[in-house]
């Protein structure tokens, strides 16, 4: 029974934005029992959430970030609700940090929104979203585009996240041979190898490119089918139509794929009636000269309870991985994410600092941008080091890698090409000093020991000694371009 019948109403005109009440006329009324009240589900339960909201985050945060949010379009028929932000770098923000809590008070409020999407604005006046419910009286012709629209729609049709292009995948050295290969098997028309198989730790970019993947194929492909899921997913619609004796039709789903999508497919460890269906999905997708692409967080070779012949298909097409990004990667991703961040003002020893401190993942890296850009909007300051240390003190601190003076003290011996014995002997010639000088400064810099704890390690230097390296050092740079090269190279040597 439609929601619109269970409560006796039809909404054939528009509500408003913003939570207020729309203007009453003779269309927006309801007419149930001969009582006239004003129609207003959307309207108050979006009251309702807002109000919730700025109770749990608080009124700064509601007031810069989740008050401008306004109504959007809802297709009742797929039960799909918009939220309209003032611009692209709102709705991403939202969407990030409050989707899936939007999400669970849109359905917790009112059944009939399956789906809540954060959107932006489009520039220009547009006219008035309206509340669309399937078979109920219109003024508009079934021909119509805002008619018809629902039923064009495939519910079944993977949704890739528009973020996630070839385009906006920064390539370096890291992910160089994942991103070619992905490249040429979704758009090439012939292809050399199948199952292209992607690995790489977290955050590392594996679902961008598996997302790119859809969007590029598609494009070069027109009406092609395309399956995307994890290999959780996989599991569970398995046991579900095991569970409900519709396990022909999941096979034919997936095997009749164009294009068939597996993310992080560790997760089928240990699952061997899963585990017998995916490999025999595998083989049709092959032999049938359709395109697999799969994706872990480990090489074939080190997954764990995964049946040999698994492996052994998987390693028989291409097998690309991702490393970690090192520092001119993360740099670069950093410039091109601001980019994408109209209205941010970043100095480059803010850029520097970020690409040499968040190490672990892109992800962590990317999400700790938008932390600064939106802490930096609310709080009206300026973005330098001494801020990005304020907000990002936790990341910070997950991300420090423990550099020890020894490895300072090697690291330095090697790129100036002395004996590692000479960092703590009596020597005061140039060619020796100097390196020592440099890698007491990278030691105050790089590590958590005291001055005395230093001059220790240097021979039992005292820590005045140590200072005035420290001094020495930094006059240097500032005179001496090949000398701050030198530094520069070893402290990403050194946090890479």
């Amino acid at each position: 029974m439609r929601f619109a019948q269970r409560h006796g109403f039809v909404w054939s005109k528009p509500y408003s934005r913003g939570g207020r009440k729309p203007v009453q006329g003779r269309d927006d009324v309801l007419r149930q029992g001969g009582i006239e009240q004003v129609a207003g589900p959307l309207e108050a339960a979006w009251e309702t959430i807002r109000a919730n909201l700025k109770r749990d985050c608080g009124a700064r945060t509601f007031d810069g970030w989740l008050k401008p949010a306004t109504l959007g379009d809802f297709d009742a028929e797929q039960g799909i609700l918009d939220i309209v932000m003032p611009s692209q770098f709102m709705a991403d923000w939202v969407r990030s940090h409050f989707g899936d809590r939007l999400q669970l008070a849109w359905t917790s409020a009112l059944p009939i929104v399956s789906e809540v999407r954060v959107v932006a604005d489009a520039t220009g006046p547009k006219p008035s979203p309206l509340l669309i419910l399937e078979d109920t009286p219109s003024e508009e012709p079934a021909s119509s585009p805002s008619a018809s629209a629902g039923a064009k729609r495939d519910p079944s049709a993977p949704k890739f996240d528009p973020r996630y292009t070839f385009d906006s995948f920064v390539i370096g050295k890291a992910n160089e041979v994942a991103a070619t290969a992905a490249k040429t098997l979704a758009g090439s028309d012939r292809v050399g190898f199948n199952p292209l198989f992607i690995h790489g730790g977290t955050g590392r970019g594996k679902t961008h490119l598996l997302h790119a993947i859809g969007h590029s194929f598609l494009d070069a492909h027109p009406g092609a089918k395309v399956v995307s899921m994890s290999a959780e997913k996989f599991m569970v619609e398995f046991v579900r139509a095991l569970r409900e004796n519709d396990t022909i039709g999941f096979k034919q789903r997936l095997r009749n794929a164009d294009l068939l999508l597996i993310d992080d497919v560790q997760f089928i460890a240990g699952k061997d009636s899963t585990q017998e269906e995916f490999f025999h999905t595998m083989n049709e997708i092959i032999n049938a000269g359709r395109r697999l692409v799969i994706t872990s967080d480990r090489a074939p070779q080190d997954l764990d309870g995964i049946a040999p012949r698994i492996l052994s298909r998987l390693s028989w097409g291409l097998v690309a991985d991702i490393n970690p990004a090192d520092y001119e990667l993360r740099l670069n991703i950093v410039r091109t994410k601001l980019d994408a961040l109209p209205g941010v003002e970043m100095p480059p020893a803010v850029i520097e600092f970020l690409a040499r401190r968040i190490t672990n993942s892109i992800r962590e890296l990317e999400g700790a941008l938008n932390r600064i850009a939106a802490y930096a909007m609310m709080t009206g300051r300026d973005i330098d080091v001494a801020f990005v240390e304020e907000v990002l003190a936790n990341v910070l601190r997950a991300n420090q890698r423990r550099i020890s003076i020894d490895e300072i003290q090697t690291q330095v011996a090697e790129h100036f090409r002395i004996r590692k014995a000479e960092m703590t002997s009596a020597r005061r010639a140039r060619d020796v000093a100097r390196p020592r000088q440099v890698a007491m400064y990278l030691s105050k810099q790089l590590t958590p020991k005291s001055l005395p704890d230093i001059g220790r390690r240097f021979g039992g230097r005292d820590h005045t000694t140590v200072i005035h390296a420290v001094k020495q050092i930094e006059r240097l740079r500032a005179a001496d371009a090949e000398l701050d090269a030198d530094i520069r190279l070893l402290q990403r040597q050194l946090e890479g």
